[in-house]
């Protein structure tokens, strides 16, 4: 039996089947579980939320004379049904990416924190809780609904020490917008976003001296990072409630389209969609992001990167669709315009990937900062137009992912 109790009501033995609020207020990365630690309460108490749902099937219930809330009794009052109209009402209404910034950097924050947490669950053997991603990617998708750019740009600055965690988040939000980009339905984008956030879990049996190694890996090292396809799909293998989906690509993200990947050397048709959109997906964060080894790429450079490789690597239509899916030019990419401006990309212009909007900053004709102005290149009547991506190491900006975020670097 379902029952709404206060915090200040948990028990050690008690099963928490949800937290009452918002998953970005509550303490842990997954909602249902047995409570086996007196610090977990201590934990969830100090945290905003004032009300949980145990079930007392599965776990002990309220000491006897103390009441809580049946379900049965909610639902008399009907206000099960009210609460079950507020859930099921998702703000994924379109807004601008700036607008959509400081929500989504709650998101990735939050999202670190459940990754970090279910891969180290993982190191530690314990079993793999896939049901408890589902409000992660829930959040995610619904970022990604509102403002494609907004949280994959985010996730990707990632530092050299989270990167195996926010590599995962980056990897899902950017499956989720490859998969409504393909034209595939809800349940296939929930089960693509899954897959994205888990595609990876199989470095958590990999040795974090090997995983964090600032120096080109060893050819044995490289074979031992080369296990984690299989290692994450045995992983995931005993959970009753794991996606299909995710269980292929897990094992087949590094599978290429000539048949030169591994760890199966799948090719062609024998590889699935999901598969192959999760190698174009864990490759283009992979090579955006910094490294222990090496800074990442800017956005646009490494699209142009990938489009080298593409023949043989990618599936060309799944390629294509990615590109249509972050725009040529993604946020964060710098640009000269032909006036001699350099700008930032804040936004995509859907009707045409080569007019995105700009903020220009800098004049290179004076060689000194100006005031920072946003054109939208697609606007008719604007002259402005890119005439090049620029590399910013050679610029050296401080400031850029400030620039384009409108966010400072505490708050990201």
């Amino acid at each position: 039996m379902l029952k709404r109790i206060g915090v200040q009501q948990l028990i050690v033995g008690m099963y928490l089947k949800e937290f009452c609020g918002s998953w970005l207020e509550h303490p842990f990365w997954r909602s249902s579980f047995v409570i086996t630690d007196a610090k977990d309460i201590d934990t969830i108490r100090a945290s905003s939320v004032r009300e949980v749902w145990i079930d007392c099937a599965k776990g002990l219930d309220l000491p006897p004379g103390e009441a809580g809330v049946s379900l049965a009794e909610v639902e008399a009052c009907v206000e099960v049904e009210q609460v079950a109209t507020a859930r099921a009402v998702r703000d994924t209404a379109r807004v601008s990416s700036a607008a959509e910034f400081a929500r989504a950097a709650r998101i990735v924050a939050k999202s670190r924190q459940a990754v970090t947490s279910m891969f180290e669950e993982a190191r530690m053997g314990k079993a793999v809780n896939t049901g408890g991603a589902q409000r992660l990617v829930e959040e995610i998708s619904d970022s990604v609904s509102r403002s494609a750019g907004a949280l994959i740009s985010l996730a990707r600055l990632k530092t050299a020490d989270d990167y195996t965690y926010m590599h995962s988040v980056a990897v899902c939000a950017l499956m989720v917008a490859l998969a409504r980009q393909l034209g595939l339905n809800d349940e296939e984008v929930r089960s693509a976003g899954i897959a994205g956030l888990l595609h990876d879990l199989g470095k958590a049996a990999i040795p974090l001296e090997i995983l964090n190694k600032p120096g080109k890996l060893t050819d044995a090292e490289f074979a031992i990072v080369k296990e984690h396809p299989e290692k994450g799909h045995a992983m995931l293998l005993p959970s009753s409630d794991v996606d299909p989906v995710a269980l292929d690509v897990v094992l087949h993200h590094h599978e290429k389209d000539d048949g030169s990947g591994y760890p199966r050397r799948l090719a062609g048709a024998a590889i699935s969609i999901f598969a192959k959109m999760a190698a174009v997906c864990d490759v283009y964060d992979a090579i955006t992001s910094n490294r222990p080894y090496k800074a990442g790429w800017d956005p646009a450079e490494s699209l142009r990167k990938m489009a080298e490789w593409s023949k043989g690597h990618f599936d060309p239509a799944v390629f294509q669709a990615f590109v249509k899916s972050i725009g040529i030019y993604p946020i964060g990419s710098l640009v000269l315009l032909n006036c001699g401006r350099l700008g930032v990309v804040i936004e995509q212009n859907t009707k045409s990937l080569l007019s995105p909007q700009v903020k220009v900053f800098f004049s290179t004709g004076r060689k000194a900062r100006i005031l920072p102005e946003v054109f939208d290149l697609a606007r008719p009547g604007c002259r402005q137009k890119i005439i090049s991506r620029e590399d910013p190491a050679k610029w050296n900006f401080p400031d850029l992912n400030e620039i384009w975020s409108g966010l400072a670097p505490a708050t990201r």
